[in-house]
């Protein structure tokens, strides 16, 4: 009986290690997948430069449009907060 016991607390550890190590593979999968988007997304964006130029350009004008869009919204809304 005293021999069950530890094989029992050896398997519960073999349990818990192979666990650990499915989350920990979960992980790094997860840390690839968005390495890999990031990667792929920069290529994309290297490719259209190169291709088109002015489009940095053209990127930059939209960004600010939007700044200066949200920065209404948020004046407009603390506006109507305040009344």
């Amino acid at each position: 009986m005293a021999e069950s016991e530890p094989q029992e607390e050896n398997c519960d550890n073999v349990i818990k290690m192979v666990k650990d190590v499915g989350r920990d593979l979960r992980e790094l999968l997860e840390q690839m997948e968005k390495l890999t988007v990031q990667a792929a997304w920069m290529t994309y964006n290297f490719v259209t430069i190169q291709t088109n130029p002015e489009l940095v350009s053209s990127m930059k004008h939209l960004e600010d449009a939007f700044l200066r869009c949200k920065e209404q919204m948020e004046k407009k809304w603390q506006e109507v907060l305040e009344e």
